[in-house]
């Protein structure tokens, strides 16, 4: 371990990035999310901002919520009911709405039930 890295006086210090266009440009991921980190002068602290082209998944939504299966598996077993975008998935997650908590079910449910996120949908019905 290098000895002239004081790790306690680099968390203290604010982030400051080197060059504006390193922190600026979006960076994609393979989830199609788009992320940029900014940095606020004023307030001294990193902020993330991200996007999602969402078109994409709704039009697949739409589709498969138009399919003669209704949403089955081949053995009726399983039933698809919803594509929801990472940034949605996100943007729930800061309203208190965890889609990977078990304890969430019941919002989530809700959520996908309102007819405000239909296109959340990819069968008829209700969840």
């Amino acid at each position: 371990m290098d000895e002239d890295l004081d790790f306690e006086q680099a968390l203290r210090e604010p982030v400051r990035p080197h060059r504006r266009e390193d922190y600026e440009t979006f960076r994609p991921s393979p989830s199609g999310l788009l992320t940029r980190f900014l940095y606020d002068e004023t307030e001294e602290r990193v902020v993330v901002q991200r996007r999602q082209d969402v078109e994409p998944i709704l039009e697949h939504n739409k589709a498969l919520a138009n399919a003669d299966d209704r949403g089955w598996s081949p053995s009726r077993e399983w039933r698809r009911v919803a594509t929801i975008p990472n940034v949605v998935v996100e943007q729930w997650m800061r309203e208190g709405i965890n889609v990977y908590d078990p304890n969430d079910e019941k919002k989530v449910v809700e959520r996908l039930n309102d007819p405000a996120w239909r296109y959340l949908r990819t069968a008829p019905g209700r969840v």
